[in-house]
């Protein structure tokens, strides 16, 4: 397998899927519909909506099966990251090598592309899988859980709680299992449940995007103490000007690779247990363990 060539394979679908399912910029009110674009067109990595892709097809579904959740996903990744770096909150100015929404728009339609993006999401879910409600509400429900105040927003707030003061390795796990690994976990399990996993394979693919959200994230830290701001496209150095505790404040630099590298490898041997050929998946968990942005 020519990794590199199938995931800016996958990337490309994923990219015209993000064109063809979302509403175009000039429909009324079009400089919402404008933010929402320019958010999502960023660029960006697209490996929660690759995830959703390549596991579907480990599964036997096609990528046009997939397209939905795949698209569902990445929006509501979009929303949270508009709503990440608001005033209130991150206060960003750089998002993916551009200036953030609030930034290039406004503080308040960066607000409004950030909900209808959310919004959308779920309108995908139930309008790509209408033939098959036992389906869409299955995808729905995951969605949601991962989306919803014990998980991902969940994990916002107590990030947001956390600043400025020390946190245990307990509350520091449970703002990365909720704020990123939750996403990266939903969509591993989006991508079986459209291409029908049984239960076993689902708890499989759990395993996995629990371990592999963690790396994620660690390594994120990793890169946030190490990288500047032209690499990672966003503003390094942050968690440390928020007061932010982090696995490499909490841990040490050193520490907090070695932890990434176990959490990555925990991630690979619970994908190598699914059936058939996860070669592309393994091959896209050993990238993100080893990126640079």
């Amino acid at each position: 397998m020519d990794f590199p060539s199938e995931l800016s394979r996958q990337v490309t679908r994923v990219d015209r899927g993000l064109d063809q399912l979302l509403p175009p910029a000039a429909t009324p009110p079009a400089r919402l519909h404008e933010a929402m674009r320019y958010s999502l067109q960023a660029g960006g990595k697209r490996l929660r909506p690759v995830l959703v892709l390549a596991t579907a097809r480990l599964f036997g579904a096609k990528d046009d099966a997939a397209l939905p959740a795949a698209v569902a996903i990445e929006c509501l990744h979009t929303y949270s990251l508009i709503h990440d770096d608001l005033p209130c909150m991150d206060n960003d100015d750089l998002r993916r090598g551009r200036p953030t929404a609030h930034r290039q728009f406004d503080e308040a339609t960066a607000l409004l592309a950030g909900d209808a993006l959310l919004t959308h999401a779920f309108a995908l879910l139930a309008e790509g899988y209408a033939a098959q409600p036992a389906l869409a509400n299955a995808l729905t429900r995951e969605l949601a859980d991962a989306a919803g105040s014990r998980r991902l927003i969940g994990g916002q707030m107590a990030d947001l709680l956390a600043e400025k003061k020390p946190s245990t390795p307990a509350e520091l796990e449970f703002i990365h299992l909720n704020k990123t690994a939750a996403m990266i976990e939903a969509a591993l399990v989006l991508g079986g449940l459209v291409g029908g996993a049984d239960p076993a394979a689902v708890a499989a693919l759990r395993q996995a995007g629990r371990h592999l959200g963690l790396a994620f994230q660690i390594i994120d830290d990793v890169l946030d103490a190490t990288a500047d701001s032209a690499t990672l496209g966003k503003t390094a150095g942050k968690d440390a000007t928020a007061g932010k505790t982090t696995f490499v404040r909490l841990h040490g630099l050193e520490t907090a690779r070695r932890l990434a590298r176990e959490h990555s490898d925990a991630a690979l041997a619970a994908l190598r247990g699914l059936p058939g050929n996860p070669a592309f998946l393994l091959a896209l968990a050993e990238s993100m363990a080893g990126r640079s942005r």
